[in-house]
């Protein structure tokens, strides 16, 4: 890793840590706008954040990597959002040996590599209103790219808040490239699939890795983009529903249903595997499994 990519960390750890800011602020107006169901009654919720930090120790720990940096937790339980968490990191190290062969540019750089970004997951109250994922990140190890992505998980389909989150992400991607979205949402398709219940985790998004085109500010404003269409969508998605009744065999397809989103995240999810292999925050890593589930 060079010197030349100094700054360019630092706008990137700056933006995740300013659009975690806005998501947060957004997410608490919602809670205080609830006016319908029974949830009403709820003490209104507000994002708890809690900072971590690895100690600057040069023994590798239990993964076989060096991880030194850290990031804060920011959660909240309230009458809309059940559980949602959105973290921020900014870490630094050495990959294991067997996670050097696998990372991009990693066995060039003698296994360092820097990471910084931010991740979301959204479990919420009404059954009717979708659970929701994204996040974006920047990684350099002698390579330096963007990843990332969102995707919607409606425990009951509902075809305006598909188009309305797939317009939103479209609109991002034809902005810089019309050959994004659709590979992106292919992507999505096939990275969010659980092949064990031949099922998709839900109805998609976009999903993008390595992106890494030649120019880094280019590369950086679209990273950007996905954050801003996420946060001008979603909560409209969550407003239209979020007063709605629901029944007690709706809330059961909901608790069901995650079971899915967990199976998915423990076996399959890249991001998970990242973070536990280079020896994350597992309280940070595993903020997206819900607080009530039935298999």
């Amino acid at each position: 890793m060079t010197e030349n990519w100094d700054d360019k960390k630092q706008q990137a750890a700056t933006w995740f840590q300013t659009l975690r800011n806005d998501i947060c602020a957004e997410f608490e107006k919602i809670e205080e706008a609830l006016t319908g169901t029974s949830k009403q009654d709820l003490p209104i919720g507000q994002f708890e954040r809690k900072p971590w930090q690895r100690d600057n120790s040069n023994e590798p720990n239990e993964s076989g990597s060096i991880l030194k940096g850290g990031g804060e937790i920011s959660l909240m339980r309230g009458r809309v959002f059940e559980k949602v968490g959105v973290n921020i990191s900014t870490v630094h190290g050495t990959f294991s040996p067997e996670f050097t062969k696998n990372m991009k540019g990693a066995d060039q750089s003698n296994g360092a590599f820097w990471a910084a970004g931010i991740s979301l997951v959204a479990h919420m109250q009404n059954p009717l209103v979708p659970a929701v994922h994204m996040n974006t990140r920047m990684i350099v190890t002698s390579e330096g790219w963007f990843g990332g992505g969102a995707d919607l998980t409606p425990m009951f389909e509902n075809d305006e808040d598909t188009q309305a989150f797939h317009g939103a992400l479209k609109k991002a991607c034809d902005t810089h490239d019309k050959a994004y979205y659709p590979k992106f949402k292919k992507w999505c398709d096939e990275y969010f699939y659980l092949p064990h219940r031949n099922e998709s985790r839900g109805v998609g998004g976009i999903f993008y890795d390595y992106l890494q085109s030649g120019d880094w500010d280019a590369d950086f404003t679209f990273t950007q983009d996905v954050g801003k269409a996420f946060l001008a969508c979603y909560p409209q998605i969550v407003r239209q529903h979020m007063n709605k009744e629901w029944s007690a065999e709706q809330r059961e397809q909901q608790l069901i249903k995650r079971g899915r989103y967990v199976e998915y995240n423990l076996l399959y999810d890249r991001g998970t595997t990242f973070g536990l292999k280079t020896g994350g925050n597992t309280e940070a890593i595993l903020m997206s499994l819900p607080p009530e589930v039935k298999w």
